[in-house]
């Protein structure tokens, strides 16, 4: 299994949206690098931090899992959308993206509380200029997150 994390900002969707929803899309995502992460590396099962971004108090919100695989990101597609990309057509299509479902929402754990930790400082969120909106983490950063910070 491959661990990762997800950021999205609250203010779009949050960890409250998912648990009501059950299961969404992950759509929008429009890195090359956050694609390829999508569409080549994240299989059904792979449990996922879900991280709330750009808000007054970002951090780890909950967990989720990938409950299907990459597949074309319709929004693409759509002209009234503000995912568009004109350069992507439906047999050529750009953007993919994955469904997550809800596992669990938690009390949240901040950014501040992940930098603190020196278990965690080659986690990849945490580096200097690092801006994907998808990011691998390592099994001992899971588990010291999980096993640690969750029960805290």
């Amino acid at each position: 299994m491959t661990y990762w994390l997800m950021k999205s900002e609250p203010g779009e969707y949050s960890i409250d949206d998912l648990k009501r929803d059950k299961q969404s899309a992950w759509f929008g995502v429009r890195s090359y690098q956050a694609r390829n992460f999508m569409r080549d590396d994240m299989k059904v099962g792979d449990q996922v931090f879900f991280y709330h971004s750009s808000c007054p108090e970002p951090g780890i919100a909950g967990i989720c899992k990938v409950a299907k695989a990459a597949a074309p990101d319709v929004t693409q597609f759509d002209k009234k959308n503000k995912h568009y990309d004109p350069k992507s057509k439906p047999e050529t299509p750009q953007w993919v993206c994955v469904e997550v479902a809800f596992v669990k929402k938690i009390k949240l754990i901040p950014l501040a509380a992940l930098r603190a930790a020196p278990e965690l400082a080659e986690m990849r969120i945490l580096q200097r200029g690092n801006r994907l909106s998808i990011t691998p983490v390592a099994d001992a950063e899971w588990n010291y997150i999980t096993k640690l910070l969750i029960v805290s």
